[in-house]
């Protein structure tokens, strides 16, 4: 079999893949995918928040973030399901990275550099589901954003709070706030 009909051939075959995915436009598809790992990824870093938090405030907030974001999973998992989209089953490199960084530290460090990453994540997650709630080609999925916005808003409202009880400068933070 030539190169090239075995190229065209992987063409064809993840075409059929896209076309299985192709429910939904690409930026709505992309959107739900990347939600499902920030979420899977709140989860994990609330649950280790809460074994590793030396400030009642931070555990306190870790389990904030394994309730709320178990729930939205469960919900996006719907809508991705009913979509046809498949979602990772486990953290992205990214998150991951992030999630043995934390796993190293202890006490008020730990409590800082979470808390740091918790602002910066929702910074970044409310202005994706802003955008997405109001440009989502996909109801269903323009319905999730929309809906779980609040949530998101008032997860970044306490991740400042908190920041700010554990020692994190919040006012104009993005320069301060450790990467996700």
């Amino acid at each position: 079999m030539s190169k090239a009909l075995i190229c065209l051939l992987g063409i064809a075959v993840s075409g059929i893949a896209v076309a299985a995915d192709g429910k939904l436009a690409p930026g709505d598809s992309t959107f739900v995918r990347k939600a499902a790992e920030g979420g899977m990824a709140e989860v994990k870093l609330g649950q280790l928040a809460q074994d590793k938090g030396s400030n009642q405030a931070v555990k306190n907030f870790g389990d904030r973030m394994v309730k709320d974001h178990t729930k939205a999973n469960d919900e996006l998992k719907a809508v991705a399901t009913k979509k046809g989209v498949t979602l990772r089953d486990s953290m992205n490199a990214k998150d991951k990275a992030l999630y043995d960084r934390l796993s190293g530290l202890s006490g008020d460090a730990f409590d800082k550099a979470y808390m740091r990453a918790m602002i910066r994540d929702h910074e970044e997650d409310v202005s994706e589901f802003r955008k997405e709630s109001e440009s989502a080609k996909d109801s269903d999925v323009r319905q999730f954003a929309a809906q779980t916005l609040p949530t998101l808003e008032e997860h970044l409202r306490i991740a400042k709070d908190t920041g700010s009880q554990v020692g994190v400068m919040t006012s104009g933070a993005k320069g301060a706030t450790a990467q996700r």
